[in-house]
C-alpha cells in the first residue's frame, strides 16, 4: 500500500508514543519528535509503500532513544492479559458450530492489542474490556467458506503473524487450521527484530508454537511489515512454494499488496481509513478477506 496523507499523523503520533514508553526526559522526546518530523518530510512521497518510510522513522526513533524495544514492558503485559483470556476463547470454540471460523474471529479480536494509533488498545487490559462484545460482532467482511475451501486443497500454508498479546491467540488459531487439515505443512513467521508491539522468536518459543507448526521463521530485520528485499533465503523459498499465506494485520497488508503473491487472506481489525479504503471495506469492522 502506497503511504495515504492521513498515514503522517498517525505516524508522528505512533513516534510520540514509543518515546514516552522509553523516556521521560521531555527533551529527549522533544528530540525523537525533531528528528521523525525532519526524516518523514524528507521520505514523504505518495508513490511510496507506507511500509518502507515507516521502517525508516522507527528506526531513526530508537537509535535516537537508545532503546531497541520501547514496547517491550507493554508487549509482556499484552501477552499476559490475553492469556487470561484463554479459558475463554477455548470455551467460545469449544461450544461452536465452526472451531476454525471462531478460532479466527478470536484472533482478530486480538489484533486491537496495538498501541500508540487511534481504532488500536489505548493499554493491554483494554482487550478484557471490548472482547465479549468484538467476538459477538462476528465479521464484518467474510471470506471464511473460500478461505476454508483453499485450505482444505493446500499442502504448504505460511502464516505471518502481528502483535503480542494477539499471539497468544494465533497459536490456538494454528491448532484449529491444523485440525482442519491434518496433512498440510503449517509455517509461522514472526518479526526478525523487536519493532512497535510486533511478536518475534522469543514470543513464538514462550508460548509454544513448535507444538501446533511444522516450522517458525522470521522476517530476518528491523521492519514494520516484511522487506521483500532483505527476506531471508529460507523464508524467501517458502513463500515460493506456498500454496496459501495468512497475514494477520495491518502491517502485512501494506507489505503484501505492494506484491504479486497469492493467494492470500488477511485476518485483521480494520483500525483506520486508509487501510479501510485500500481494501474496500469500512472501518472498525474484523475482516476475513481473500485476495485470489
Amino acid at each position: 500500500m502506497k503511504i495515504k496523507t492521513e498515514c503522517v499523523p498517525c505516524l508522528i503520533k505512533r513516534i510520540i508514543f514509543e518515546a514516552e514508553q522509553s523516556t521521560n526526559d521531555p527533551e529527549t522526546i522533544s528530540r525523537v519528535i525533531r528528528n521523525a518530523c525532519k526524516l518523514l518530510g524528507e521520505l514523504y512521497d505518495p508513490n511510496e509503500c507506507s511500509i518502507s518510510i515507516a521502517t525508516k522513522v522507527h528506526k531513526n526513533a530508537y537509535e535516537t532513544l537508545g532503546n531497541n524495544d520501547p514496547y517491550k514492558e507493554l508487549k509482556k503485559q499484552a501477552n499476559k492479559v490475553a492469556s487470561l483470556l484463554v479459558p475463554r476463547v477455548e470455551e467460545i470454540i469449544k461450544n461452536s458450530d465452526d472451531p476454525l471460523k471462531t478460532s479466527m474471529i478470536c484472533s482478530i479480536v486480538g489484533n486491537m492489542m496495538d498501541f500508540g494509533i487511534d481504532g488500536g488498545s489505548t493499554h493491554p487490559g483494554m482487550l478484557k474490556e471490548i472482547f465479549e462484545k468484538t467476538v459477538a460482532d462476528e465479521l464484518g467482511h467474510d471470506d471464511t467458506t473460500k478461505f476454508k475451501e483453499l485450505l482444505k486443497k493446500s499442502e504448504q500454508v505460511v502464516l505471518f503473524t502481528d502483535n503480542c498479546g494477539e499471539i497468544v491467540f494465533d497459536k490456538i488459531l494454528c491448532r484449529e487450521i491444523k485440525k482442519f487439515n491434518p496433512d498440510l505443512v503449517l509455517t509461522l513467521v514472526v518479526r526478525g527484530e523487536p519493532i512497535i508491539s510486533d511478536a518475534t522468536m522469543k514470543d513464538a518459543i514462550e508460548f509454544g508454537f513448535e507444538e501446533v507448526v511444522d516450522e517458525i521463521l522470521t522476517t530476518g530485520c528491523f521492519v514494520v511489515g516484511v522487506d521483500f528485499a532483505n527476506l531471508p533465503k529460507k523464508l524467501e523459498n517458502v513463500l515460493g512454494k506456498t500454496d496459501l499465506i495468512i497475514c494477520k494485520g495491518m502491517a502485512n497488508y501494506e507489505a503484501f499488496s505492494e506484491t504479486n503473491y497469492h493467494p492470500i487472506v488477511y485476518l485483521m481489525r480494520i483500525k483506520c481509513n486508509a487501510i479501510a479504503s485500500s481494501m474496500g471495506v469500512k472501518q472498525d469492522i474484523s475482516v476475513v478477506k481473500l485476495y485470489e
